[in-house]
């Protein structure tokens, strides 16, 4: 049941999302913009105005990299710092799903059209994976679904819709994540390194693939410590140690291989170059030369950071093109950015505060022994919970690094789309302070139950337009909730809202 409240709401906000962002495109001027805007190689065909109008709003700012990158593959040295897993998957779509429509859709309609067919498919499959991982985690189906709904009105919704690889990202991640707490380290690996393909903070996952084998291997070790010894003994803690040793290796070596191997293409393509400017078209040349965009020239000098130990194209575009590093963006300018990214820096260091407070001494002892090393049945479930602590981690690390070293407007999408502790500390909240979801009432089996399962219109699939749900339910009753459940929905819709009439009108967002 779970899963399908959750396939439901996730489908009925992306159709929502797609309608609203057409109205807010249609009804608001677009504002010129200083972006990316690279020229149109061919003549518009029968459908390409209807798909502009209906989802051009989909293909601002960055989007339009994505596109291009697409369609014209990485030309310009910028381009590199947008991984290509979703690229490749738009133009694999345009060009293979979408082929018949070839007469009457130019390549750029095709892959716009790619962009809502594989984010609509994207986002659904990303919040049943959530569902799954809260399930698996917190060990509490209610909180677990709350999670997963609260995911399908995320703040970072216009990016989830949008030419933007954050659907793909979270996805990818979610599924890793739940494959490997589920036992499957190897198909976790597998896709946990296609979300380093996707975006390059997917390498920051490679510390579950070193953490949560480590956690296990420290449970067999002391159950067979309490079960055997001597030689016995000795021969498991050998098998455990070389079994821990090789998911760990090889599991952090998928993970890291798609990001060495697009910074070695990279440095074949600008540092050994083959290319000749006079096979390049030409209006594409004449944006090089007007926006000073480098572009690989066989003829040319090489870029200087052909010469640097190791050559990170990917830095070297951060900090030249985007100033990205630590404390740059920390100036009286970028105020009104840091007030943008205030509410999810405010959350996350909630949610890092409140882990904090209830476990302490797990904290210090890095959730590895003690209430982590207890039979499954006795780990208490909820937010809490010892299996919690990995991802607090990881949700701090992202939480640093985007405030002192990003450019700190990016956090809402960056978190949003990285860290599934957003959305249970979020749901979390809900559960504790609403009312309307406090448990209540004994169950069949003698113990608690809560309001999602007592009440039949909570739990109702759908018998209209909108799904009935836990979180549809908050809304209709929005004058009643508490204060912390009107600020918790209150940030997600608007910033979900007003991301939408401002992205898709290329007016500043996160």
């Amino acid at each position: 049941m779970g899963i399908k409240i959750a396939v439901r709401f996730a489908a009925f906000t992306r159709v929502l999302t797609l309608l609203l962002q057409a109205v807010f495109n249609a009804v608001i001027p677009d504002h010129t913009a200083d972006a990316f805007s690279p020229p149109r190689l061919e003549d518009p065909l029968l459908l390409d105005s209807l798909v502009e109008m209906l989802f051009g709003g989909l293909s601002r700012w960055d989007a339009e990299h994505f596109l291009f990158i697409a369609e014209r593959g990485y030309l310009y040295e910028h381009n590199f710092a947008f991984f290509p897993l979703f690229p490749v998957t738009l133009r694999t779509l345009a060009g293979i799903l979408l082929w018949p429509l070839a007469g009457i859709l130019t390549a750029r309609g095709r892959l716009l059209l790619a962009v809502v067919l594989a984010n609509f498919v994207f986002s659904v499959i990303a919040a049943v994976a959530l569902y799954r991982l809260g399930c698996l985690v917190l060990g509490e189906r209610r909180l677990a679904l709350l999670s997963s709904l609260l995911f399908c009105l995320s703040p970072a919704n216009v990016f989830l819709a949008a030419g933007y690889s954050e659907s793909l990202f979270a996805v990818l991640t979610f599924s890793g994540l739940w494959m490997l707490e589920g036992g499957c380290p190897f198909t976790a690996s597998v896709l946990l390194g296609l979300a380093t393909a996707t975006r390059a903070n997917g390498l920051v996952n490679v510390g579950f693939l070193l953490y949560l084998p480590l956690r296990w291997g420290l449970v067999q070790a002391i159950a067979v410590s309490k079960g055997a010894g001597g030689l016995s003994g000795s021969h498991h803690y050998i098998l455990i140690s070389l079994r821990f040793l090789f998911t760990a290796t090889l599991g952090s070596a998928i993970i890291v291989i798609p990001f060495a191997a697009f910074q070695y293409y990279g440095y074949q393509t600008f540092c050994t170059p083959s290319l000749l400017p006079d096979t390049i078209s030409s209006a594409l040349l004449d944006l090089a030369r007007v926006k000073g965009y480098r572009i690989p020239d066989a003829k040319g000098l090489f870029p200087s950071w052909c010469t640097s130990r190791p050559p990170l194209l990917y830095s070297y575009i951060q900090d030249v093109y985007w100033d990205v590093g630590f404390l740059r963006y920390f100036q009286l300018k970028q105020i009104p950015n840091f007030l943008l990214a205030l509410p999810m820096a405010t959350l996350g260091v909630a949610a890092i505060k409140s882990y904090i407070s209830a476990n302490w001494d797990l904290c210090l002892r890095l959730g590895l022994w003690g209430g982590q090393l207890k039979p499954q049945t006795d780990i208490p479930s909820g937010y809490h919970n010892p299996k919690v602590f990995v991802y607090m981690v990881h949700l701090t690390v992202l939480l640093g690094f985007g405030v002192f070293c990003m450019h700190v407007q990016v956090l809402t999408r960056f978190l949003a789309s990285s860290s599934p502790v957003i959305y249970w500390f979020s749901a979390h909240l809900l559960l504790c302070y609403e009312p309307l979801l406090k448990e209540d009432g004994p169950s069949p089996d003698g113990g608690r139950q809560d309001r999602m399962d007592r009440h039949p219109r909570l739990l109702r699939a759908d018998s209209g337009v909108l799904p009935h749900n836990p979180l549809t339910w908050l809304l209709f009753h929005g004058r009643t909730c508490s204060p912390i459940t009107r600020w918790v929905l209150g940030y997600f819709i608007s910033y979900w809202l007003i991301g939408l009439a401002l992205h898709c009108n290329f007016l500043p967002w996160t």
